[in-house]
């Protein structure tokens, strides 16, 4: 496989509720992870729902981070794609540790096409390399 990019699927847990239903905190969160990240922001769209729960997305250069936030059970769940020289892994301990998540979960794909440069590959996917850190 060509590898275009990383992609991290988290989930967190044993989030405090009244950081997760707090929108400026959230775009803080992001934007210190953009940083840390060397990633370059295009746009960012945080939305706060009624009565609870925050979205934000990240347009990057490096392609996005997005996060979704459930307050009423201390949890939420991110998803940060980086293709280039970025650094994914550093932009998401930086999220995680601002949000002060008690424990994570974090899935690691590698983006791209077959080396081949045929479309389509029949042959059966590796397993998603999966780890479970403790903050």
């Amino acid at each position: 496989m060509t590898k275009l990019g990383t992609h991290l699927i988290v989930d967190a847990w044993q989030v405090p509720a009244d950081l997760l239903n707090d929108p400026d905190r959230i775009r803080r969160a992001i934007l210190d992870g953009i940083t840390a990240g060397e990633a370059t922001l295009i746009d960012l769209c945080v939305h706060q729902f009624s009565p609870h729960g925050v979205t934000a997305t990240a347009t990057l250069a490096e392609s996005h981070i997005a996060i979704h936030t459930w307050p009423e059970h201390g949890y939420f769940a991110a998803d940060l794609f980086f293709c280039g020289a970025g650094k994914p892994v550093v932009a998401m301990e930086i999220l995680t540790k601002s949000l002060q998540a008690g424990e994570i979960k974090v899935r690691e794909l590698t983006r791209g096409f077959p080396s081949s440069g045929a479309v389509y590959e029949s042959k059966k996917e590796e397993p998603l390399k999966s780890s479970l850190v403790m903050a």
